[in-house]
């Protein structure tokens, strides 16, 4: 099976207040939360392996029915560190793939690919309106800096909280609470914006509206249909 496991069914682009968020919904929007991999930057794990790897063996990596790979990133996005990831690998799915996951940890800085077209632009046009931006996401601790400092539009957030660091993971509910804390946010004045569906669940079910986020523009008209003063698609 590629990618996360235990995703459910969502619509891409569309404003989700379902269980403790339905109260939220018509409440202004003051605050945004970003995930970062595919929402304001692109991460993509392939990308480390094709200098080294076949594409069949890139295929088998990413299935995590045949590596673990999603379940070792689970692991160290809420703590563990790459060395206990790769050894938890190595014990359940065999040395083929931890030694895989190993190259993919060491060349890890591959993986990121760039800035999502427009996010850039829209950050600043938020910041500009006043409304708050802020960053939530799963990364490894030791790998963050990666990230940190390779991509500048992380360093235009107001703030941000990174899993790894905390030993919280989404889509549990605590990380959300934890954010709202840090940043000093309301929770229905806020919405969280990420391409996972289940981690929409869990914001919803810390009372934030989310975003399945697909595209820049149709983020942007959403977020102006709901009364944020940015400038439109034209």
């Amino acid at each position: 099976m590629k990618g996360w496991p235990g995703e459910p069914d969502m619509e891409h682009d569309v404003l989700m207040a379902d269980g403790n968020a339905a109260s939220a919904a018509g409440k202004p929007i003051t605050d945004v939360i970003f995930d970062f991999g595919n929402v304001l930057i692109y991460w993509d794990p392939a990308a480390v392996l094709i200098a080294r790897y076949s594409q069949d063996t890139i295929d088998q990596f990413l299935d995590n029915d045949i590596s673990g790979f999603y379940d070792a990133n689970d692991r160290m996005d809420g703590g563990a560190s790459t060395a206990e990831g790769i050894a938890w690998m190595r014990e359940t799915h065999g040395d083929r793939w931890a030694d895989i996951l190993q190259y993919y940890c060491d060349n890890f800085e591959d993986s990121l690919t760039g800035i999502v077209p427009g996010m850039r632009v829209l950050v600043d046009d938020l910041k500009a309106a006043g409304v708050g931006v802020w960053g939530l996401s799963n990364w490894e601790k030791s790998l963050f800096h990666c990230a940190e400092e390779n991509c500048k539009i992380l360093q235009r957030l107001d703030g941000k909280l990174v899993s790894g660091f905390v030993k919280l993971r989404k889509p549990h509910r605590d990380i959300y609470e934890a954010a709202l804390k840090d940043f000093g946010i309301a929770a229905e004045t806020s919405v969280f914006v990420d391409d996972k569906a289940m981690n929409i669940v869990g914001a919803n079910e810390a009372g934030i509206r989310g975003i399945r986020f697909s595209d820049s523009r149709k983020l942007r008209e959403i977020l102006i249909r709901q009364g944020v003063a940015i400038p439109g698609v034209q």
